[in-house]
This record gives structure tokens, C-alpha cells and sequence, in this order.
């Protein structure tokens, strides 16, 4: 089985590198692939970028080039509500746009995809005290304030985590018909905390290695 995984940044790539066996890197359309194997299976890891843009050309790239069985996206997100806490790892059973918007289209929908991309959960493989299922919403824009969090409600009022790629990754999926998981760690929470920015730097000083650890453990149970 080949296995695409996806990050946004280097302190994501650095904490999922340590998993991969005997790991080469591959350079192709300037973008840069780490090779090597999890759990017996082979895995391409990339570091797209940050926002929807990068990462879509990274998922495309990634998938024209592999070919792979399955896409995982993982990283860091806010968190959307009272109920969810830094460290907690929101596993989506759907994906949208949370800030896209089309005439004649309903809030969230491209024209030609669904409005909620669909996602695999893995229940019986992901799972712990700090795993949460939910809707995963992403947008061109670092969330920082409750007022912001509350106009993504209002459209998507289940959301449980924000963030800045995920979606385009999901549509990228669902438009070359390969299967999705999406994985995100919450690193602040702009809901309840009135300086996230200051929580997401402190939230690197301690990195939640337990949280990225379920990817190795989902891929072994594969």
C-alpha cells in the first residue's frame, strides 16, 4: 500500500520524519518528497506550504507522482468550541471551504463538489481520551479572535477545528477519486483564550509527539 502524507509546516514534517524507515528525498516539480516506509508500507511525505493554494498543487502533485492508496493530512488547527482543548486531535468526518462563496451556490459549495467533503475516520485505529470527530473547516486566514470563530459558526455551526489547508487537500482527493483522512492537533483556542497567538507559540515548546504517534499507529492497523 502507498501512503501520501501531507504537512503545512517544518515543525509538522520534523515530528513525523522520526517515523519513517530508512527515509530519501525526491525532488519533483520543486517540490520536495521524503520516502521511506511506516509500518511496513510505502510512504511520501510532504511539506506543502501554508493555505489553500499550496496545498492544493502539493496534493496534486503528490498523488500525479505516487499514485498513492490513500492521502493523510495531519498537523495543527485552532479549535472551534468550548468543548475542544489544546492537545485534543480532531479526526474529520468531513471537510469544507469556510470561506468560499459562489453565486447561485449554497455557502462553502465549489461548483461540481459537495459542500462537506467527505472523509475516512478509522474509528476502531484512531482513537483515544483526546480523539474528537467532527467537521474540520479551512480558510485563507490565521484565526485569532472568538468574532472570527463565530462567523465560521454561523455557516458551519459543528465545526470543531480551523485551519488553512485541509480543504483544498480534501477536494484535491475527491476530485482524483483517493480516499482521505485528515488528522489535526489543537494548538490554540481562539473561543476561549484571548491570546492564541501567544498559546500556539507555547504549544511548539511541548509538541504533542502522542498526538502524531496515532498516525504510525493508524498506518500499522492498515
Amino acid at each position: 500500500m502507498t501512503i501520501g502524507i501531507i504537512v503545512a509546516m517544518t515543525k509538522e514534517l520534523n515530528l513525523l520524519l522520526p517515523l519513517m524507515e530508512n527515509p530519501e528525498v525526491q525532488n519533483t516539480g520543486g517540490t520536495e518528497f521524503h520516502l521511506g516506509k511506516i509500518s511496513g508500507h510505502n510512504v511520501a511525505l510532504m511539506e506543502c506550504g501554508i493555505g489553500k493554494v499550496n496545498a492544493a498543487i502539493g496534493t496534486v502533485t503528490l498523488i500525479d507522482t505516487f499514485h498513492p492508496d490513500l492521502v493523510i493530512n495531519t498537523g495543527v488547527a485552532a479549535g472551534a468550541g468550548d468543548d475542544v482543548a489544546v492537545m485534543d486531535s480532531i479526526v474529520a468526518t468531513n471537510v469544507a471551504h469556510h470561506d468560499f462563496w459562489c453565486i447561485g451556490e449554497e455557502w462553502g459549495r465549489v461548483p461540481g463538489c459537495p459542500r462537506l467533503f467527505p472523509a475516512l475516520t478509522f474509528a476502531k485505529a484512531v482513537d483515544g481520551s483526546n480523539v474528537k470527530r467532527g467537521l474540520i473547516a479551512s480558510g485563507e486566514l490565521f484565526i485569532t479572535s472568538k468574532e472570527q470563530v463565530d462567523g465560521i459558526k454561523e455557516h458551519y455551526p459543528d465545526v470543531l477545528a480551523i485551519d488553512m489547508e485541509s480543504a483544498a487537500i480534501a477536494q484535491g482527493c475527491y476530485m482524483r477519486g483517493i480516499p482521505f483522512f485528515c488528522m489535526r492537533v489543537i494548538s490554540d483556542t481562539p473561543w476561549c483564550h484571548h491570546d492564541n497567538s501567544r498559546q500556539y507559540e507555547s504549544f511548539w515548546d511541548d509538541a504533542p509527539r502522542q498526538s502524531f504517534s496515532l498516525i504510525q499507529k493508524l498506518i500499522s492497523s492498515l
